[in-house]
């Protein structure tokens, strides 16, 4: 991947980011996964971009962005995203994020809502306790010898069988992404997702809101997204018949959903 244009957070870390589509065109943030980096969208840029300026960013931990020591917290991944918008003069947009992304959506759209125009959380949740299995996990991802065994129980939770049995060239891009991923940014994103609890917070959404879930998700569970929303006023929902990933599971009916939803 060639080198990204970068700007400095608060704290000094590097975040890494690229736009796509014409400057006069309304903007739309995307933002990834845990264990991905800005190219877990390159499925949906084509069509998008058509429409929008999309802003796609690597969350700290991933990719070409800073992989800061200790524990992240999801009021700084928050910030991250909004010091990017204010270094880029960029005062309202759309925002899309799935899975660690959309936890950032909804903080974003609770402390910040003045920046957020519609807002799209696909694949996520408000809370994943209990802290525990966190702990358990970021301890498992610091001492193991080397990514692959991570990388193998990622990909078995973010795709059909069908798929991995395939040996698809989507499935090997994506684990190419997890093995590319510093084991301390994925040990830092666990601590951010282990004390994030918005179950209550997010009844302050007041901003136009679609929630994306997966049928078969594991990760976050569909009831996950039935409870986001119940709890934001307004809030609709579309349930995918996929797994973890949808944007890459179904991509046309992902991409439709969301330029329907952006567009009402």
């Amino acid at each position: 991947m060639n080198e990204l244009p970068f700007v400095t957070a608060g704290d000094g870390t590097r975040i890494a980011y690229r736009i796509d589509g014409a400057s006069d065109r309304p903007v739309l943030m995307l933002s990834n996964s845990i264990g991905t980096d800005l190219r877990m969208w390159d499925g949906q840029i084509e069509a998008l971009s058509r429409h929008y300026r999309v802003l796609r960013y690597d969350t700290r931990g991933h990719g070409g962005s800073g992989v800061p020591l200790g524990a992240y917290s999801l009021d700084r991944l928050g910030r991250d995203a909004i010091e990017l918008l204010d270094a880029l003069n960029i005062d309202r947009l759309h925002f899309l994020g799935l899975s660690l992304g959309g936890f950032i959506g909804q903080w974003l759209a609770v402390h910040a809502p003045e920046r957020i125009d519609r807002l799209i959380l696909s694949n996520t949740s408000s809370y994943l306790g209990p802290a525990g299995q966190w702990d358990e996990r970021i301890a498992s991802v610091l001492s193991a010898t080397d990514m692959g065994e991570t990388a193998q129980m990622f990909l078995g939770n973010w795709f059909p069988k069908s798929m991995l049995d395939a040996g698809s060239p989507i499935v090997e891009t994506f684990r190419a992404m997890l093995l590319a991923t510093d084991r301390q940014g994925l040990a830092g994103s666990y601590a951010a997702v282990r004390d994030a609890d918005l179950r209550r917070t997010i009844a302050l959404i007041e901003r136009p809101t679609l929630v994306i879930a997966g049928q078969y998700d594991t990760v976050t569970a569909a009831s996950h997204s039935d409870a986001i929303a119940a709890t934001v006023p307004g809030a609709k929902l579309l349930v995918l018949p996929a797994v973890h990933l949808s944007n890459v599971e179904f991509p046309r009916e992902f991409v439709a959903a969301v330029l329907e939803f952006l567009a009402a």
